[in-house]
């Protein structure tokens, strides 16, 4: 599942150390490689990880929506821990799995609503260089969603690109969370077989 990552691993030491290893034991039964990477600047490390904790308790957006744009944005960028981890994180929330599953085939699959549709196709138009997010996606976003939850939406969107990119730029590659819990594998695009 895992690949040589571009900067090798550290090893996790000290206090924080410890604790970052025993609550990433504790939520995902392992240390993943990515902490690992990171632990060579642990304040980047921790600085991320308390924004992405931060974002988690952001409640202006549905949570299933913030879940699709992240897992869309990971799927064009090409982040497979990103993908497996919100799918099992998906599957831990009691979010829609079948939905979180269908993901990288969103266009193809008739498993999504039309708002489902709209704020993943925002995802992926956010995420394009340079972004392609018209005037009229947002319009139809803010009357569907609110000001408030589509600043949520968008700050979340971008937050998922700073780490799927730098994921990907490490070379950190899915580590089987899904698989670990069950789930069943990710559907790939029409005409590609699924991953596993």
């Amino acid at each position: 599942m895992t690949s040589t990552t571009r900067v090798p691993a550290a090893q996790i030491t000290g206090l924080k150390g410890g604790l970052m290893k025993q609550m990433a034991t504790r939520k995902l039964g392992k240390v993943p490689t990515a902490i690992g990477v990171y632990w060579h600047n642990p304040k980047v490390l921790m600085t991320t990880f308390g924004m992405g904790n931060k974002v988690q308790k952001w409640d202006a957006c549905d949570e299933q929506l913030k879940s699709l744009a992240h897992m869309a944005v990971a799927a064009m960028i090409g982040c497979t821990w990103c993908l497996d981890f919100n799918y099992f994180q998906a599957h831990n929330e009691n979010l829609d799995v079948e939905k979180a599953r269908h993901v990288p085939r969103w266009r193809e699959s008739d498993a999504f609503t039309t708002l489902e549709r709209e704020v993943m196709g925002y995802a992926e138009a956010m995420s394009q260089t340079p972004p392609t997010v018209t005037g009229e996606m947002s319009a139809r976003l803010l009357e569907r969603l609110g000001a408030a939850a589509l600043v949520e939406l968008t700050a979340a969107i971008a937050f998922a690109n700073l780490t799927t990119r730098a994921n990907v730029a490490f070379g950190i590659e899915s580590e089987g969370f899904a698989q670990a819990c069950g789930l069943r594998p990710l559907a790939g695009p029409v005409g590609v077989a699924s991953q596993s």
